[in-house]
């Protein structure tokens, strides 16, 4: 299975469980939540940090698929606008210098 076919068998497996497909608002909150929940596996060393990570990629699959957005297309797209970014290092932090 590809990321394109995920996203929308995540999106279905929405629909199937009753879960919410229309409160774009919740669904980030609820996305905040699991990058919490990943940050504290990492902060205390859990053994569950992978599985934390994954249900950030489904928030994330699922809000794309809500908003009718293809995540991979767009991932790929800000990618490559990174990739041609200019940064300087300003103290311990990377400041864009340009478009």
């Amino acid at each position: 299975m590809d990321i394109k076919e995920l996203q929308k068998d995540i999106w279905q497996n929405k629909l199937d469980k009753g879960f919410n497909t229309t409160d774009v608002n919740m669904e980030f909150c609820l996305l905040y939540a699991e990058v919490a929940e990943a940050y504290e596996a990492y902060r205390k060393q859990k053994n569950d940090i992978g599985e934390e990570l994954a249900d950030i990629g489904i928030f994330l699959m699922g809000i794309s698929e809500m908003l009718g957005y293809d995540l991979l297309d767009e991932i790929q797209k800000k990618h490559i606008k990174n990739k041609k970014r200019v940064y300087k290092k300003v103290g311990d932090f990377h400041v864009k210098v340009n478009n």
